[in-house]
């Protein structure tokens, strides 16, 4: 678990209807959309640095924005799932991107369901991981990532929390988080976009059932089945019986974090799921 301590590819800038978006932009070939979930602490490079190392860039364009209301992206917007889906349509059109495949992470899966069902010409195909997007009872793990208070006791708990296995959960990963999440004006802008009652912000980001079912994408959803963030019966085994053209893929032995966990199947799963 050493990557998350290089220095990772250069980060471009984008100004486009009031958002200043930062972003990593690598490879060449048909464009993947990577968006990241939510965390404390979490950025398009924290989410995605072994995706966009990996093998997968040598025959796609991996882009991965950091999404309103993380990262260096800004702002003055109210910091709501609304924002943060039109946050990524403008980005794609200030990239000139008609048409995209998407890799959804959690919170980033939400967004990618409401993009294919807003915009359902602008998404080839989609990998979904860990995804909300579907109505259920928010978990305590959810809770507990949503309410966190700065202090390095609180990040290592929430970052073992992610992963089933705790080896790859080290003191360096979790200092990084931590002085992410406490970066000037970064922990103000996370409390408000997930203040309490959290359930409303579950519900938010969740399409309806009728709504899913009008969702014409292929769609690869990807879970652990150790989640304790977003649990795999309450999300991704219910979308995969809703989503006309979805299969599911369940990793054992993973828990939330299944691009680091299983890092080598998981780029598998998505260069053979976008190249068919």
């Amino acid at each position: 678990m050493s990557a998350p301590m290089t220095a990772g590819p250069a980060q471009a800038h984008v100004e486009h209807d009031g958002f200043h978006t930062a972003y990593h932009d690598v490879g060449a070939g048909p464009p993947v959309l990577l968006v990241h979930g939510s965390g404390p602490g979490v950025s398009a490079l924290a989410n995605w640095r072994g995706t966009l190392a990996s093998p997968l860039a040598d025959d796609h364009r991996l882009i991965a924005p950091d999404v309103a209301g993380f990262g260096r992206t800004q702002t003055a917007y109210e910091l709501t799932h609304e924002t943060r889906v039109r946050h990524l349509v403008g980005f794609l059109d200030a990239l000139g991107l008609d048409r995209v495949d998407v890799v959804g992470n959690s919170m980033g899966g939400a967004l990618a369901l409401a993009l294919a069902h807003r915009h359902p010409d602008r998404v080839r195909r989609m990998v979904l991981m860990g995804t909300v997007g579907i109505a259920f009872p928010i978990p305590d793990g959810l809770d507990r990532v949503w309410g966190y208070e700065p202090s390095l006791e609180a990040m290592a708990e929430l970052v073992g929390l992610f992963a089933h296995d705790r080896d790859v959960v080290g003191p360096d990963l979790v200092r990084l988080r931590y002085e992410a999440s406490i970066a000037p004006g970064v922990h103000e802008r996370y409390a408000a976009a997930f203040a309490a009652p959290r359930q409303r912000h579950v519900d938010e980001m969740a399409l309806s059932e009728d709504d899913l079912r009008g969702i014409g994408t292929p769609v690869r959803l990807l879970h652990g089945a150790e989640d304790r963030v977003i649990p795999l019966e309450a999300t991704s085994l219910r979308l995969v019986r809703l989503l006309p053209r979805a299969d599911l893929v369940v990793f054992s032995r993973c828990g939330h974090w299944t691009q680091i966990e299983r890092a080598t199947d998981f780029v598998r799963e998505v260069a053979s799921f976008f190249t068919d």
